[in-house]
């Protein structure tokens, strides 16, 4: 494996996403693409990549405009072409692509954030109810795809049951779970199996909540971004997850476009460990088995604590 790049060999299309959308894309030397699965820590990974690039509040723009979701269908593949190409800052592009679906470049870095999985389940489910489907129906309707054919219940659902079709039902062939969205764990073993190249970075979720600052240090490093040592608290303080809770139309993506019944419930909780008492002793079973059988017992410890818990991801062996 060492002496191999990745290759793009999937397409992923779905309600939600299209990765043939890079087609067209003008990538340039120094690019950072944030690639975290989908309710990992994207935003909070956009944010301190942000407050590293600008160093100052208020940015120029809200984050889904200066780092819009490539693969969404919300605005045309085209119009985020233009809105990256006209930047002249150090571009950092969210995808939420597994890595086989998505063009490498060796002088770009790619940082992945992970999250607990079952909390990354828990997450998922209150972005379900805190979507607004007939936003989404209307957008889709203005770039000229066809209606989604849902009925979003009345009330949230017990999260058991979509637990279970989440961890054993696939939305695309070659995955063997992710069902509504994509498979988490093929979207980490993506990346993970070529931890060893140099631009390829794990954060985790957990890592954020415990020291955000060290955290932050080491992007910087990884980044080759210096930082003034007088401003980096004030930089830590406005990537802290309360301060961006605070500010919810200036960080929840596509708030612009009015996806989200409320912009404020899309960062909802932020803790880690919600699963707890939400999940069934049959569930957490499950889980327990399907987690195994995907990444393997030492990447699912670590897909669970982290790296200040179980080392860096460079590290492990295999």
């Amino acid at each position: 494996m060492s002496g191999q790049r990745p290759e793009r060999i999937h397409h992923y299309r779905n309600h939600a996403m299209d990765s043939a959308r890079w087609e067209g894309f003008d990538p340039r030397p120094g690019d950072i693409h944030v690639c975290t699965s989908y309710k990992a820590g994207t935003t909070w990974t956009q944010t301190v990549c942000a407050q590293l690039i600008f160093q100052q509040q208020p940015w120029p723009e809200q984050l889904s405009r200066l780092s819009p979701w490539m693969e969404m269908f919300a605005r045309p593949a085209d119009e985020v072409h233009r809105m990256y190409a006209a930047q002249s800052h150090r571009r950092f592009i969210k995808s939420h692509t597994p890595l086989d679906g998505i063009p490498f470049f060796d002088d770009a870095v790619y940082l992945v954030c992970a999250r607990d999985p079952r909390d990354v389940f828990m997450s998922l489910r209150n972005h379900f109810d805190n979507t607004d489907f007939a936003a989404v129906q209307a957008l889709r309707k203005g770039v000229g795809l066809p209606p989604l054919e849902i009925t979003p219940p009345d009330e949230p659902q017990p999260p058991d049951e979509l637990f279970k079709l989440w961890l054993t039902v696939p939305m695309f062939e070659w995955e063997q779970d992710g069902f509504p969205m994509w498979s988490f764990f093929n979207h980490i073993d993506s990346f993970w199996r070529y931890r060893h190249l140099p631009n390829i970075h794990f954060l985790h979720y957990a890592d954020l909540e415990a020291d955000l600052e060290g955290q932050m240090r080491r992007l910087a490093g990884l980044l080759d971004i210096e930082v003034d040592e007088a401003l980096l608290p004030k930089l830590v303080a406005g990537a802290r997850f309360d301060a961006v809770q605070a500010r919810p139309e200036r960080f929840a993506p596509e708030a612009d476009l009015g996806v989200w019944k409320d912009n404020a419930r899309f960062f909802n909780k932020g803790t880690s460990g919600q699963y707890r008492g939400a999940l069934s002793d049959e569930s957490l079973a499950l889980y327990d088995r399907v987690k195994v059988e995907r990444v393997g017992a030492d990447v699912a410890r670590w897909l669970e604590r982290g790296s200040l818990a179980c080392g860096d991801p460079k590290d492990f062996a295999g």
